[in-house]
């Protein structure tokens, strides 16, 4: 047994005595700072406590006795203020030569020249401190500094048992070592929110330190080591993890750290110190989280991340509560925390409840992001240090439109904030007062307005907001949460049900967009792994008309769906004529089929393409006269356009949606269908943003397809157009393009009162 076994051992054998007596409280104290006065051979020992605000020294050994009750410091005063602002340990050869060093002449210490100190945690809050001091300057021994920090987990419980800390002081000691927070990140889903911290994987409140069996905890850990490897190499298989890229190298981690024979055996150290299987786990977290405080290193600060994440799995696992915040149920609004999310995880929330997402991770096409911006829930990703500002419970403000998240928000904070809030939801209350009006130009020309809806949730949006339809229906949203390939009956359930809800107003069902950048663990293709330039790789109907047996099983199941009525049909990232004829001839065979098996068919079926690829252009001539439609799908034509991936944040506003040459593409779009039966639109968000949506509709564009809550707004826009003005200004402006084509476009706007913003 190593010397930080067993003088921790030794300590924890008589703390138990101790704890077991029936002694009061306070004399409690006095005995424990004996007894780590004695086995650490230290000539002062002292537990200060939270009261009131304020670090009160309860009991001592060494220092005066009259100072017990008397020493009081704030937090962040002096070496013991700071352990406790800082949740951090201190371990000093000379302890006046810290400038955080506040003496106190009351309890005679001038003489003591070394110092250590640990905080004592209840509930992730540092609500006490225990120090020990030398009159000899030195540094203390790693032993000593590991039985201080195995002790306080101890006297954790202890005083919380006897009340000697209340759960107001624990919060408000929260509040004043951190305060008012600003978060930064990236914005992957726009929008507000207000609502509290709650973590995806809720942490576990360990109830008993000390054990009473100690093979018996050595055997929970075994079991629970076992059961969280087998978890991790699952994890390869689960939608959240794609292949290659962030979640690999993660993958990879977790791994790196479930193998590590060395975090093993300490965890079996610290129980064969005599603490339970929840303790010693949380025991080395302690001291991990302690060492992270110290490194620069920003690489090897995340990878200490991973091994807190992995932590709490085996901690979870372990105690028996391995669920998640799902599963536990929100109670009130809520602000998700999490390192990273799968699409199927954030379906189980309740959508009343959660109001927003914060991820440490986190990227703008990932599969959560995807399913996020369709539930209309904000989100904030790549948040560095998340975890470590952001405790269970504190008060959030998100900002996802300017990209930042306050925490523990000042009382004026949130006066702003509500206030900005406020002015959010009268604006809603106007576009809600909108939703049976037509979008009617000023020179009566009708715009279609539709919404983009991927979840049979979405539908509800429908008679909310007043869309004209579903302009795009994501049929991969089904695919992306699932953890097989969903089966034909159940594709056919949902389309039909979708089509139920939307009554007599059309709904686009785009085939599955799947590969490349949204990999399926299911469906996987040995060479498109790996892929340099996954946005133009192995996707989309690419793979559908690889994978035929995969087209087939969607065209039936739509065709059975829509029996009776219209179907409307979009194949995505079609790059030339003959693709698109593929994947009809694949709805033409099952067709064939149903009408031999005497199966219902649609009334009509409109097939329609998405022109994402540029290419496509060059070739209408020959593909307008086989389609019903066409829509722009402008999220993707434009990152082809300027050859600049979307998901890279120093790319994604550096491309405007309003450059002339974005316009000038659309306008030559406009003008290869002329003459011909197209219904011609854009599905993306460059139609859901006004001033965006402007320039569309002066190139002739007069269906757009948005999100729900785009609707509104551009609805409201409609009305106050005169379409003739429009168009003539921006056939002028791209036949001379001004310098800055979104400045021109603002001041001509504002110029017309018309909502820009």
């Amino acid at each position: 047994m190593s010397s930080a076994v067993a003088a921790a051992r030794n300590i924890l054998t008589r703390l138990h005595e101790v704890m077991a007596s029936r002694s009061n409280a306070q004399a409690k104290l006095n005995t424990v700072v004996e007894v780590i006065g004695e086995c650490l051979d230290s000539e002062v020992c002292s537990i200060y406590l939270l009261r009131e605000g304020m670090l009160e020294l309860f009991a001592t050994r060494g220092l005066a006795q009259e100072a017990v009750h008397v020493t009081r410091m704030g937090v962040g005063e002096g070496l013991v203020g700071t352990i406790a602002e800082k949740a951090g340990m201190l371990n000093l050869a000379e302890a006046a030569a810290h400038p955080d060093f506040s003496y106190r002449p009351e309890t005679g210490e001038d003489k003591f020249h070394s110092f250590a100190g640990v905080p004592i945690v209840h509930r992730e809050r540092a609500v006490g401190v225990l120090c020990v001091q030398h009159v000899e300057p030195r540094r203390y021994e790693e032993v000593e500094i590991e039985a201080l920090q195995t002790v306080a987990m101890v006297l954790s419980e202890l005083i919380t048992n006897a009340d000697l800390i209340d759960e107001d002081d624990a919060r408000a000691l929260s509040a004043a070592m951190s305060g008012p927070q600003q978060l930064s990140g990236l914005t992957l889903v726009k929008g507000l929110a207000i609502g509290a911290a709650v973590y995806h994987q809720p942490r576990v409140n360990i109830e008993h330190i000390v054990a009473e069996d100690t093979e018996a905890e050595r055997s929970r850990v075994i079991h629970a080591f076992d059961k969280m490897r087998e978890q991790i190499d699952r994890m390869a298989n689960q939608a959240e993890f794609g292949v290659g890229g962030e979640h690999e190298e993660v993958l990879q981690t977790y791994r790196m750290f479930a193998y590590d024979e060395g975090w093993t055996r300490r965890i079996n150290e610290a129980i064969d110190s005599g603490l339970t299987a929840e303790a010693a786990i949380e025991r080395v977290q302690q001291r991990t989280r302690m060492r992270m405080r110290q490194i620069d290193d920003p690489l090897l600060a995340d990878r200490m991340h991973d091994l807190e994440d992995l932590a709490n799995r085996l901690l979870r696992i372990v105690s028996g509560q391995i669920g998640t915040a799902a599963s536990l149920g929100l109670r009130s609004d809520a602000i998700l925390i999490a390192r990273n999310l799968g699409p199927a995880e954030l379906l189980e929330y309740d959508r009343r409840k959660l109001k927003g997402v914060i991820l440490e991770e986190g990227s703008l096409t990932s599969h959560v992001v995807i399913v996020a911006r369709a539930m209309g829930v904000p989100v904030l990703g790549r948040v560095r240090s998340l975890r470590a500002m952001v405790r269970e419970g504190d008060p959030l403000l998100l900002d996802a439109d300017q990209g930042l998240a306050m925490v523990r928000p000042s009382a004026g904070a949130v006066e702003a904030f509500e206030a900005r809030f406020a002015r959010s939801r009268e604006r809603q209350a106007t576009y809600a007062a909108l939703r049976d009006v037509a979008p009617v130009t000023r020179d009566g020309k009708r715009v279609t307005i539709m919404m983009n809806a991927g979840l049979r949730e979405d539908m509800s949006n429908l008679s909310l907001t007043g869309a004209d339809g579903v302009g795009l229906f994501r049929t991969e949203f089904q695919f992306l949460v699932s953890a097989t390939l969903p089966a034909r009956e159940r594709q056919t359930r949902l389309y039909r049900d979708v089509l139920d809800a939307a009554g007599d107003k059309p709904v686009m069902f785009r085939t599955v967009d799947i590969g490349g950048d949204k990999t399926l663990p299911y469906l996987r293709h040995d060479d498109g792994e790996g892929e340099e330039n996954p946005a133009m790789g192995w996707r989309a109907l690419r793979v559908a008309l690889e994978r035929e047996g995969l087209l087939k099983v969607q065209a039936r199941s739509l065709i059975e769906a829509a029996a009776g009525r219209t179907l409307n049909v979009m194949f995505p990232l079609v790059a030339e004529p003959w693709e698109f004829d593929a994947a009809k001839t694949v709805f033409d065979g099952q067709i064939q089929y149903l009408r031999g098996q005497k199966k219902t068919l649609p009334e009509a079926i409109r097939y329609g393409v998405m022109l994402e690829v540029p290419a496509l252009a060059e070739q209408l001539d020959l593909l307008a006269p086989k389609i019903s439609f066409l829509s722009l799908g402008t999220n993707d034509l434009t990152q082809f356009l300027f050859a600049a991936d979307r998901s890279n944040p120093k790319l994604a506003e550096r491309y405007d949606w309003l450059s002339p040459a974005i316009l000038r593409f659309v306008r030559r779009v406009v003008r290869g269908v002329e003459g011909h039966k197209v219904d011609i639109g854009v599905c993306g968000e460059m139609g859901g943003r006004r001033l965006e949506a402007l320039a569309l509709m002066g190139l002739g564009i007069h269906r757009l397809s948005i999100t729900p809550a785009s609707v509104g707004p551009i609805k409201e826009l409609v009305g106050m157009i005169d379409l003739a003005e429009l168009q003539t200004a921006v056939s002028g402006w791209l036949d001379h393009p001004p310098a800055d084509m979104r400045a021109t476009m603002s001041e001509w706007a504002t110029a017309r009162g018309l909502p820009i913003d």
